[in-house]
């Protein structure tokens, strides 16, 4: 079975990597190759710069769900903003509830709680599913924070029901841990680059997942490999470039066993014709 075929099975896939590697267009070409498998796919990303548009080629998301293709939408989300969406949906009263979120002791609480921030969106991501919330998604790509956040996202449901100790705040995050934890339904593919301190961050990352959460990802892309340069003079550069890619990848596959497919560096733009390009790319290499 391909890593492709595994992520097809999962509810939830989280993306994370070393800032700068290519997650945001990792989780766009995975988020087009399960949509073509018939699975109905929503992207969610974090970063308030957002990325996602640019390489699906749609408009900006705002907050809002975005089509990017068939049976694929995106949306980017703001923790702060899924928690106040949260305390409407529990208060009846819309005045109770707008008292609430503009109150300090609200943002005080929201600021202070461990892993409420990161539990909040995982429980979109998890209702978004399990609640006929529209679209109809099957399953959800995080495109999550950079390696060391991307941990602690992984974590926090775990952490905040034990903060909790019950109650409708507790259960929901136990609930969410439990998801997690559940390798049929939740996976992670984590990007990176051929190079020393990505992989580094790699190894640490893939260490931390089995050590706090027993978790171990269906799938490791290295992103940017420089293309073998053919025979000739004048591109000792390219040459250097990609033996050091070489390298770490060796590096890499010394301490990790599981599926691992390598993209090379393509001269083309952030948009549709990249990931395109890279998803075919990806399809060649999972095997």
């Amino acid at each position: 079975m391909s890593a492709l075929d595994r992520l097809a099975e999962r509810q939830l896939v989280v993306v994370t990597g070393k800032g700068g590697v290519g997650k945001t267009t990792l989780a766009s070409v995975l988020g087009r190759l399960l949509a073509a498998r018939g699975r109905r796919v929503l992207l969610l990303e974090v970063d308030p710069r957002e990325s996602l548009h640019q390489a699906l080629g749609t408009e900006p998301s705002g907050g809002e769900i975005v089509p990017a293709g068939p049976r694929l939408w995106l949306q980017n989300l703001q923790p702060a903003a899924v928690i106040e969406g949260l305390v409407h949906e529990k208060v009846p009263l819309d005045y109770l509830a707008r008292k609430i979120v503009e109150s300090p002791a609200f943002h005080h609480f929201v600021e202070g709680a461990p892993g409420l921030k990161e539990t909040a969106l995982l429980g979109y991501a998890y209702r978004t599913l399990h609640q006929g919330r529209r679209p109809r998604a099957d399953l959800v790509i995080l495109d999550a924070p950079a390696t060391g956040h991307g941990a602690t996202l992984l974590t926090a449901p775990g952490l905040l029901a034990q903060a909790a100790q019950g109650g409708q705040l507790g259960d929901m995050a136990a609930d969410l841990a439990a998801f997690l934890a559940d390798p049929t339904r939740c996976g992670v593919a984590l990007a990176t680059l051929a190079e020393e301190m990505p992989i580094q961050e790699t190894l640490e990352l893939l260490e931390v997942l089995q050590a706090k959460l027993g978790l171990r990802p269906d799938l490791v892309v290295a992103n940017g490999l420089y293309p073998v340069p053919p025979p000739g003079p004048g591109l000792e550069l390219l040459r250097t470039r990609r033996r050091l890619n070489e390298a770490e990848l060796a590096r890499l596959s010394a301490a990790w066993d599981g599926p691992l497919v390598s993209l090379l560096l393509l001269a083309l733009d952030r948009g549709p014709a990249l990931i395109d390009r890279l998803a075919q790319a990806f399809l060649q290499e999972d095997r």
